[in-house]
């Protein structure tokens, strides 16, 4: 590769926990993060959690001269509180959502109603095309019981799907955000395993902040500490991924994590750590290899390991489907006994009616009710039963075409 890089990228990302009327802080540490980034002047930054659009138009208004361009995407009841800022023109957008994504009725959690997605923005820099891509997974809640694991495999295969079909015709390829998986996880696995993505942590010749890069830490004065009573060392799961096509290579020259309080305030930007990289994009001096991945046998385990949790989300959906459906038929039966009832006293004449009208009127309603919320609820699972069977096959059909380039290679 040649000496003198071709472009030099500072990317900046960030969860910046903005919930409106929830997150402590919350205008403080967004006025925080615009003006730390005007200050470093970062070519990109990769924001998650900005729920407030009107968060989002402040900090473009304070960051216009530094980021001239900018992108907000909507998703979801809430939004998918995805943003990106960049020093550069962005040339082109799009947005996915994912297919599954939690339960309306856990609203303690609340993911359902943020929409989480992936967003992409294309730019073109020195000639050369880089696509950026910024996501949210869905959080684990508990490591020991955790309910969301097979949708948050989902929201990586996706992604990962979406990110090889999109990139074809891009030289450079980032993915920021928080993943909400540990590195040793399966859906991280699978993500780098399907893409080949490099993780910019373990291939950065200078690690600053946190000695593992963790961004959840205990001197974070909102990190929920119940969070990291196993891990007093802090966890991982905000990511800076990259790679690029056979044409150019990337070195990561340093890998830096934001440590508590800043020098600004004695506030941290959210209860996440900032994630900064410095990468260098070179041209290759020769192109003598095909653009394509070389087909790892450990990813054959992986995509087994990643089938065998969704099939385990895959039965328990079908058990709520099951549930809900049965419900519902007990409320359509219970409507049908208090019509027969009805009917009964009606032509009955002088017979009395079984039940006090209040007490009648109020059981129907009862059942109305049931049934209604039994039938949403069983739409929605069978929803999230076709979406994990549709998934688990295509995870079927890679893990088939992987074993057949292995064989025949």
């Amino acid at each position: 590769m040649d000496v003198s890089p071709l472009l030099q990228l500072r990317v900046f990302d960030l969860n910046s926990w903005a919930i409106r009327f929830l997150s402590k802080l919350r205008q403080e540490r967004i006025e925080l993060i615009g003006a730390v980034l005007n200050l470093q002047a970062y070519d990109l930054a990769l924001l998650q959690e900005v729920w407030s659009e009107k968060d989002y138009w402040e900090l473009k208004k304070k960051l216009s001269a530094r980021y001239p361009f900018s992108h907000y995407f909507k998703s979801g009841v809430i939004g998918s509180g995805l943003c990106i800022f960049s020093k550069h023109q962005i040339r082109d957008t799009f947005l996915y959502q994912y297919s599954v994504n939690g339960y309306p009725y856990m609203l303690q959690h609340g993911d359902w109603f943020g929409g989480k997605s992936v967003g992409l923005v294309v730019l073109k820099v020195c000639g050369i095309v880089i696509n950026v891509y910024v996501t949210h997974l869905h959080a684990e809640y508990c490591r020991e019981k955790d309910g969301y694991l097979p949708h948050r495999v989902v929201q990586a295969w996706e992604l990962a799907q979406f990110i090889q079909h999109t990139s074809k015709g891009a030289d450079v390829v980032l993915l920021g955000g928080d993943l909400n998986m540990h590195p040793e996880d399966i859906g991280i696995r699978l993500l780098q395993g399907w893409t080949g993505f490099r993780d910019a942590f373990i291939a950065a010749e200078r690690v600053e902040g946190s000695p593992d890069g963790s961004t959840l830490v205990a001197s974070n004065c909102f990190t929920n500490k119940k969070e990291l009573q196993c891990y007093p060392e802090g966890i991982r799961i905000d990511y800076i991924l990259y790679k690029c096509s056979s044409e150019y290579a990337i070195r990561c020259h340093r890998y830096e994590t934001s440590s508590g309080t800043t020098n600004e305030k004695d506030i941290p930007y959210s209860d996440h750590e900032a994630v900064i990289v410095i990468l260098s994009v070179y041209k290759k001096e020769s192109n003598k290899c095909q653009n394509h991945l070389t087909v790892e046998p450990f990813l054959v385990d992986v995509l087994n390991e990643a089938r065998m949790e969704v099939r385990v989300g895959l039965h328990s959906a079908e058990r709520q489907q099951y549930s809900c459906g049965r419900m519902a038929v007990l409320a359509v039966l219970l409507l049908l006994m208090q019509g027969a009832m009805g009917f009964s006293s009606m032509f009955g004449g002088a017979l009395q009616q079984p039940f006090p009208k209040f007490s009648f009127s109020l059981l129907g309603l009862l059942a109305v009710v049931v049934l209604l919320i039994s039938a949403v609820l069983y739409l929605f699972h069978t929803i999230e039963v076709k979406v994990l069977q549709g998934t688990e096959e295509q995870m079927r059909v890679g893990l088939q075409t992987l074993q057949d380039k292995l064989s025949s290679g």
